[in-house]
């Protein structure tokens, strides 16, 4: 059966070095995820990872991985809402406005939906379309915006509850100078304890949306990341050394950390 997809992403969700690739699709088709399996081959492991069953009868548009828990593995919004306004007369089962999707990665590739958990006002049906994070109020946490068709724009902040309250993060925001101000292109590897997380710094992504041109790595419950390597599109490579949580590094080709805001301080 094709496939027609409108939201796409990568990230190394499970921490094999490799980016893998997620694409929503029609109702009645699953997300795709696409797992890098390398050298070239992938792997669609939806149905697997928990994500495919969940999402069979929803129509996604923006999508992203982004790690909202700050937990080190990377999670995966979907902002949902279909195109006719009478489905539901053809599919009973099937509705216009329709819950985005939040699954929380737990881990051995496989994911568990939490968007009910996440309160009503999350959760409520709405025609969404583009969708995007950043890190609004600088506390360190990556917060959503979720555009909607023909209907307002919705922010929702990040307030992280239980065991997720203390997970800490640094986010890293880089200035090119051999490469492009912005660093996009560039590959970051950061390993805390005995995970290492990879990110590409991309200026978009999702559906027709672009998200914070900021790294925010969440580290759980270690305070500092051992080490961070940043390979630079000119092909210049930075490493870092014990680099503590709670703040925005400014670092700058071939000169290191330059600035660093602290969490919580405007």
């Amino acid at each position: 059966m094709a496939r027609a997809g409108m939201g796409v992403d990568a990230a190394d969700y499970d921490h094999s070095g490799y980016p893998s690739v997620l694409i929503t699709n029609f109702s009645n088709q699953m997300v795709s995820l696409y797992h890098n399996e390398g050298k070239g081959l992938f792997v669609d492991e939806a149905r697997r990872s928990g994500i495919g069953s969940a999402t069979l009868l929803t129509l996604g548009f923006g999508c992203f991985f982004f790690d909202y828990d700050l937990d080190g593995w990377p999670d995966v919004f979907i902002a949902n809402g279909h195109i006719d306004a009478d489905i539901h007369r053809v599919q009973a089962n099937v509705t216009y406005a329709m819950p985005p999707h939040l699954f929380r990665n737990v881990g051995k590739g496989k994911f568990e939906e939490v968007t009910a958990s996440m309160g009503s006002a999350f959760a409520s049906p709405r025609v969404g379309r583009g969708a995007a994070y950043a890190d609004i109020n600088n506390d360190g946490r990556l917060d959503l915006l979720l555009s909607t068709n023909g209907g307002p724009v919705y922010v929702f902040r990040n307030e992280a509850q239980g065991a997720n309250a203390s997970n800490r993060s640094v986010r890293l925001k880089l200035i090119g100078t051999k490469s492009n101000r912005d660093g996009i292109g560039s590959v970051v590897k950061l390993t805390a304890g005995s995970e290492t997380q990879t990110k590409m710094l991309r200026s978009g992504s999702s559906y027709l949306s672009a998200s914070e041109l900021v790294l925010t790595f969440g580290l759980g419950r270690y305070d500092k990341a051992e080490s961070i390597e940043i390979h630079w599109p000119s092909g210049q490579l930075d490493r870092l050394s014990a680099v503590p949580a709670g703040g925005t590094l400014m670092v700058t080709e071939a000169k290191g950390i330059t600035a660093t805001r602290e969490f919580g301080k405007r």
